[in-house]
C-alpha cells in the first residue's frame, strides 16, 4: 500500500545537498530478503529490500554489520512503519537525518554581539553603533552564564562594549578585560537559552534597571530595548530564533515616560541670571565661561539641541542689525568617542537628527538672540570650518566642556535649594524652557514642531504638562459652547 503524506522534513540527500522542505511517499510495502554473498573484498555481504517494488541494496564487510542492518529495517517493517519511496528508508530515519542537517545555528550571546555589530556598522551612525553597544552589554550581564569567579556587572557591560567593535577582532584585549572577555567567549549563554522564562526574565531586568538596582530612566529603557529588539530582527533573519522573545513583555519595575518634567523648567528671570553667571565661569585670560553664553542662548531662544548648537556655522546665520534674524541648521556634531566614529575622531559629522541628510532647518530667532551671535562673533571669531563654538584651543566643543561650565554657572546663579533641585539641571533643559515658552505664546503646535524638528505628536506628548495659563480661557470656551452663563 502506497500512499502521500506531507512531512515538514527536506527530502534525502541529493548530489547537490539536502532538498528543500518536501512531500514524502510513503508506503507499507516493503518485502526484505536474505543476506547473499558478493565477489568483493572489502564489502562482500549485501543486504536488499523492495519499497514499492523498487530494489534497494546495501553492503557490508561483515556478515555481523549485514545482519544488524536487516534486523533494524525488519524492527520498522512489523511496527508497521511506512518506509519511504524515493530513498526506501524508514520514514522514521528520513526525519531524523533531516532534522541532523537541519540542525540550527546556536550561536552564544557572546559571539551573536560580535556578528549582529559587524554587520550593522557600516550603515549605522556612530551614536546608534554606541547605543547598540550599550544594549548588547546590558544583555550580556542576563546571558553570561554561571560559575565561580564570574566577571563583576561592570565588567561584562565594559568587556562586551569593546569586544563588539569591528576593528577590535583579532586583537588582544587591554589587561583589565582579558579575564572577562576569556570568560564570556568560554561560557556566555547560547542565543536559544532566551527562551528561558528565568533568563528571560533576568533580560528584562537587566533593560529596566540600572547597575546599581535603581530603575533607569524611561529614554535609557526604550533605547536599550529598542536596540535589542533591532538585534533580535536580525536573529530571525539569520534563522537563529523563530520571533522575538521579548514580544509582548511589558517592561519590568516603575514606568517612566519621557515627558518633560516642568520642574526643570526656568523662567525669563532665572535664564537670563544663569546666562550671565555663565560669563563669569573661568578667569578672565581663558574665557572658558564666556565664549559659552551664546552657545546656551542657542538652546534657550532658538530651541537648539547641543549637538546642533555645536555644528553651528557662520554661513548658517542671518544676523541682521535690527529685527529677527534666522539660524538654517543643516548638520550635528554629536559626541560618539573615537572607537565608534569611522574617523576615529570623538565627534561624528551627522545631519539633523530625524531627517534627509541633506535637510535642512530655518528657525527664526529674536533680536535678544541675533545680538548675542554678533557679539560672540565680533569677540572670538570662527573656528575651523566657520564654526561658531569651539573650546578653548579651538577645537570641536565637547560635552564634558559646556557640562563643566553649566554646573559652575548653576552654582553662581541659583540659591541653594534651588541649585539642588532638577531647575535646569542640564543644559537640554533649555531646550525644553523654549518649546514650552512657544507652546504658551500660543505658537500652534505643528510650527513649534517644525521648528524645534520634533513631530507634532512628540510635541503633545512630551510637553502636555508644561502648557501654562491657558486653563481659565479653555473653560471659557467650553461654557459658551454649552450655552452655560459665565459668572461675573
Amino acid at each position: 500500500m502506497t500512499n502521500r503524506k506531507t512531512a515538514n522534513v527536506p527530502g534525502p540527500r541529493s548530489s547537490g545537498g539536502p532538498a528543500p522542505t518536501a512531500e514524502l511517499t510513503l508506503t507499507t510495502d516493503v518485502r526484505i530478503w536474505k543476506i547473499s554473498r558478493l565477489s568483493s573484498k572489502s564489502a562482500p555481504y549485501q543486504l536488499r529490500w523492495v519499497v514499492a517494488g523498487q530494489v534497494r541494496h546495501a553492503t557490508f564487510a561483515t556478515v555481523a554489520l549485514a545482519e544488524s542492518r536487516r534486523s533494524e529495517l525488519w524492527n520498522a517493517m512489523t511496527k508497521g512503519q511506512p518506509f519511504d519511496v524515493e530513498s526506501g528508508l524508514p520514514e522514521s530515519e528520513v526525519r531524523k537525518a533531516a532534522a541532523k542537517e537541519n540542525v540550527r545555528p546556536d550561536p552564544t550571546w557572546w559571539d551573536f554581539s560580535r556578528e549582529y555589530m559587524a554587520v550593522r556598522w557600516r550603515t549605522a551612525a556612530a551614536k546608534t553603533r554606541e547605543g547598540l553597544a550599550d544594549s548588547l552589554a546590558t544583555v550580556a550581564i542576563a546571558m553570561m552564564g554561571d560559575g565561580a569567579k564570574a566577571p563583576t556587572p561592570e565588567e561584562v557591560r565594559l568587556a562586551v562594549r569593546w569586544a563588539v567593535v569591528p576593528a577590535h577582532k583579532g586583537e588582544e584585549p587591554p589587561p583589565e578585560l582579558v579575564r572577562p572577555c576569556t570568560w564570556l567567549s568560554q561560557r556566555s549563554r547560547p542565543l536559544s537559552d532566551l527562551q528561558d522564562p528565568r533568563v528571560l526574565r533576568d533580560v528584562q531586568y537587566r533593560l529596566s534597571f540600572k547597575l546599581d538596582d535603581t530603575p533607569a530612566a524611561g529614554e535609557t529603557y526604550k533605547r536599550r530595548r529598542r536596540g535589542f529588539n533591532t538585534a533580535m530582527e536580525y536573529a530571525i533573519e539569520s534563522g537563529y530564533l523563530d520571533a522575538n522573545p521579548l514580544a509582548g513583555v511589558k517592561r519590568a519595575g516603575p514606568k517612566g515616560g519621557d515627558a518633560v518634567d516642568p520642574r526643570v523648567l526656568v523662567n525669563a528671570v532665572q535664564g537670563s541670571q544663569l546666562l550671565t553667571a555663565v560669563s563669569y565661569v573661568g578667569s578672565v585670560h581663558r574665557n572658558r565661561g564666556r565664549r559659552l553664553v551664546a552657545f546656551f542662548a542657542c538652546q534657550l531662544y532658538a530651541a537648539m539641541r547641543p549637538a546642533e548648537a555645536v555644528g553651528l556655522r557662520e554661513q548658517d546665520c542671518h544676523l541682521p542689525e535690527t529685527g529677527w534674524g534666522t539660524l538654517t541648521l543643516r548638520e550635528t556634531l554629536p559626541v560618539s568617542g573615537k572607537r565608534w566614529t569611522d574617523s576615529g575622531k570623538r565627534h561624528d559629522k551627522r545631519g539633523l537628527k530625524s531627517r534627509e541628510a541633506k535637510a535642512d532647518r530655518p528657525v527664526p530667532i529674536p533680536p535678544l538672540l541675533v545680538a548675542m551671535l554678533r557679539e560672540h562673533i565680533e569677540e572670538f571669531g570662527t573656528a575651523q570650518g566657520g564654526r561658531l563654538f569651539a573650546n578653548e584651543r579651538g577645537g570641536v566643543l565637547g560635552t564634558s566642556s559646556y557640562w563643566r561650565v553649566w554646573q559652575e554657572a548653576r552654582a553662581f546663579a541659583l540659591p541653594p535649594d534651588r541649585a539642588a533641585s532638577p531647575l535646569a539641571r542640564r543644559p537640554y533643559d533649555l531646550r525644553h524652557t523654549c518649546i514650552t515658552n512657544w507652546l504658551n505664546a500660543g505658537v500652534p503646535v505643528a510650527e513649534v514642531a517644525r521648528r524645534a524638528g520634533n513631530s507634532p505628536e512628540v510635541i503633545h506628548r512630551r510637553y502636555e504638562g508644561c502648557i501654562d495659563g491657558h486653563e481659565k480661557l479653555n473653560n471659557a470656551k467650553i461654557a459658551r459652547a454649552m450655552g452655560w452663563a459665565e459668572p461675573e
